[in-house]
């Protein structure tokens, strides 16, 4: 009864009154089992020995409430917390997701808010520790920086023992404030590690220390009389195991009920994906994707008050039962607040009101949301967003070359270009003018039926075509089926037309079955595309125009929510196809018409495919372990992210591209293809078959620059670490 007056008392605390009413970040920490604001030049330092509540706001608004342990936090801390937090999403109409996050074991939603990094500062409430007060120059510590992405600093003992030859440490006496860089740490690591230095000076001194960039061996009078005499320096430690591609593994859904009088969890689906009518609105569920340290919980929207309260609590328990790490992340989802990792466990997941179509990222980095930026060619190149969203480098009335593989470049008949067969691969040559310089893609087309020899010798011609033209061409692997939208605009007011089987070869062209069935859909850039589908009336879709062709007759059939621009392109198609056209349109089809498609059967008929906001996401692929391995650029990615010595992989959810930085070495720079296959194949909601567009540092496109705010094109002429230098003297 105790605990029940607390809450109820608890529920409106003071701290809440302003919780959520501006867009972003809210920090507290639990001081005597009590909330105390912590001021926001600190935010991103956390005592290990405390309990944290943080909540951030978005301007949509959404929220996201995150309880931070440090691994010394009391019980009486952990369980304080939780049932702030409990509290704080009732007070914000149980809408937020809930995070519990750990101790070096953050989700990258937590540490997207600290660009500058995350700080462990030893002590908390219990031994009289308080928050640094900024322009404390008494201060004297020893900070361990440890990452590459995210980026955590770690209080350690103030000694030279506490060094190694890998890594960044800082020195802070408090006026002065030193960068130390081990003989072993690499370009990237320093970079970041001044990211941690500038935000000491910045934010806890109020800028009134004075920064200092120090190598291993060169160490001034002031870091030698405050350590001590220097001692042997230990070898560099290996990273931490990062984040494997291959980790993306299978899920396993399970029901939460208290129908018998406690809660129990009972098994739904083993493995992923998942029917999203699986999730009842009257029950909470948790999904377990424990092999990746990760699980969620799902509450219903109609599932009873005690259940969607013990969701976090639940969750706990699972993790105890399944024996999982306790670092295991916990995310508690409401309905319509589910993440993207969550949805992508789902093969056919639909937001609310959302039909089929395909799903866009227009999300600038992932804070800042924009608009969906309408299409408008002769804005293009000033319009660095709206290529992006698009998918257009310019207009596609560039210069065109296209050769089909045959063991090498056979080129193809112009008369024919436009016509793609599914036994092909092809190699198209695209170059156009930006900002006075040529720019060159090579789209490599690989068809569904075509042969292993093919596919081998398509990727080998298309690395021979980048180096005998420099290695600066933009490299586009499609897969048919999946065209981007600038290869569909390269045949100005015709459609692409995409054959199921056979080849361009003379008399390659297998024999076509006696009827066929084009589907033809335009671009969100108004280009067109005609795909050859199997012969069945589900095939229709009410949004666009189909043409059927039996042996007695040829139809133009226009779905009600079809453009003009696609009936035009049917004109095409057909007279590809020869014969006299008849017009049918939805809801007046003719018997004949349903006995062609095999007899009418139910199809998609939503008048508009709404598009999802997705967050584009960047990752990095780097072997700098000794192995190659993966990892996510958390939070509101931007240029400075893009590591030189890296290959990174940034996924727009209708195309991968990989970024080749100048100093990658050869392993990732081949390593990097198939990971970015495995990538996509491996995604648990079955998004196969994604275009993968190769490009170097320096020759990026617009396409993939207008993902990131702010691009500067001069910023390679610059040594990062020159840039950043000069930052240490503002």
């Amino acid at each position: 009864m105790e605990g029940r007056i607390c809450l109820a008392i608890m529920v409106s605390h003071k701290e809440f009154v302003d919780a959520g009413k501006k867009p972003g970040l809210q920090v507290w920490r639990i001081e005597n089992l009590d909330l105390k604001p912590v001021p926001k030049a600190l935010h991103g330092s956390f005592f290990t020995g405390d309990a944290y509540l943080l909540l951030f706001t978005t301007s949509a608004p959404s929220y996201n409430i995150h309880m931070w342990l440090g691994d010394e936090c009391s019980q009486d801390e952990s369980g304080a917390v939780a049932i702030f937090s409990t509290q704080l999403d009732d007070f914000l109409g149980g809408g937020p997701v809930q995070y519990r996050e750990l101790q070096n074991a953050e989700s990258n939603t937590f540490l997207g808010y600290f660009k500058s990094g995350i700080k462990y500062q030893k002590g908390g409430v219990a031994s009289g520790f308080q928050h640094v007060v900024t322009n404390d120059m008494n201060v004297k510590r020893l900070l361990h920086i440890k990452g590459r992405r995210a980026i955590r600093a770690t209080e350690v003992e103030m000694s030279w023992g506490s060094f190694n030859k890998g890594d960044c440490f800082i020195v802070d006496l408090g006026k002065d404030i030193y960068q130390w860089c081990g003989s072993e740490c690499n370009r990237f690591e320093r970079l970041k590690a001044s990211g941690v230095g500038i935000d000491i000076r910045d934010n806890e001194r109020n800028g009134r220390a004075k920064l200092h960039m120090v190598e291993e061996g060169e160490e001034p009078a002031a870091i030698i009389e405050a350590l001590g005499p220097k001692s042997t320096i230990a070898p560099s430690t290996p990273d931490d195991e990062k984040v494997d591609t291959s980790n993306r593994k299978k899920g396993a859904l399970y029901m939460i009920s208290d129908n018998s009088g406690s809660m129990k969890v009972s098994a739904v689906s083993p493995s992923s994906p998942f029917k999203q009518a699986m999730l009842s609105p009257e029950e909470c569920f948790i999904l377990d994707n424990g092999v990746d340290n990760n699980i969620f919980v799902w509450k219903g929207p109609k599932a009873n008050s005690a259940e969607r309260k013990a969701a976090m609590s639940v969750g706990q328990q699972f993790i105890k039962d399944k024996g999982y790490s306790n670092k295991t992340q916990i995310q508690v989802l409401p309905a319509g607040g589910e993440t993207t990792l969550f949805k992508q466990f789902f093969s056919d997941w639909r937001d609310k009101d959302e039909t089929t179509g395909p799903s866009k990222a227009y999300t600038i980095g992932r804070i800042a949301k924009v608009d969906q930026v309408p299409f408008d060619a002769s804005s293009l190149h000033s319009n660095k967003a709206m290529a992006a969203q698009h998918g257009m480098v310019d207009d596609g009335k560039g210069k065109i070359q296209i050769w089909r593989v045959e063991g090498e470049r056979v080129p193809v008949d112009p008369s024919l270009y436009g016509h793609f067969y599914g036994g092909d691969c092809y190699l198209i040559l695209y170059s156009y003018r930006l900002s006075g310089r040529e720019q060159h893609i090579i789209y490599t087309w690989q068809g569904l039926k075509c042969t292993q020899d093919e596919l081998a010798a398509s990727a080998f011609l298309t690395v021979k075509l980048d180096d005998s033209m420099g290695g600066s061409p933009v490299q586009v692997r499609v897969t048919q089926g999946q065209e981007p939208p600038h290869l569909m605009s390269l045949f100005q007011g015709k459609p692409m037309i995409i054959h199921s089987g056979g080849t361009s070869r003379k008399g390659g062209q297998s024999t076509t079955g006696s009827t066929r069935l084009f589907h033809i859909r335009q671009s969100s850039s108004r280009a067109t595309r005609a795909v050859e589908v199997s012969v069945c009336a589900s095939n229709l879709n009410t949004n666009d125009v189909f043409v059927l062709k039996s042996p007695s007759a040829l139809y133009v059939w226009r779905g009600v929510g079809a453009s003009d621009e696609e009936l035009a392109a049917s004109k095409h198609v057909v007279a590809f196809l020869g014969g006299n056209a008849q017009s049918v349109s939805e809801g007046s089809e003719p018997a004949d018409f349903w006995a062609a498609l095999g007899g009418k059967k139910g199809y998609q008929t939503s008048k508009s495919l709404q598009n999802t906001v997705k967050a584009p996401r960047l990752f990095g692929c780097s072997n700098k372990t000794g192995r190659l391995t993966v990892e996510e650029v958390p939070g509101d990615f931007n240029q400075s992210d893009l590591a030189i010595d890296d290959v990174m992989l940034l996924d727009t959810w209708e195309q991968i591209f990989l970024w080749v930085g100048n100093d990658a070495n050869a392993e990732e720079r081949t390593g990097a293809p198939k990971i970015a296959k495995e990538y996509v194949d491996t995604d648990p909601s079955g998004r196969k078959g994604l275009p993968i567009t190769t490009i170097k540092q320096g020759a990026e496109p617009p396409t993939f620059t207008g993902w990131f705010q702010a691009w500067d094109p001069k910023m390679w002429e610059m040594n990062p670490l020159d840039r950043i230098r000069a930052r240490f003297q503002a």
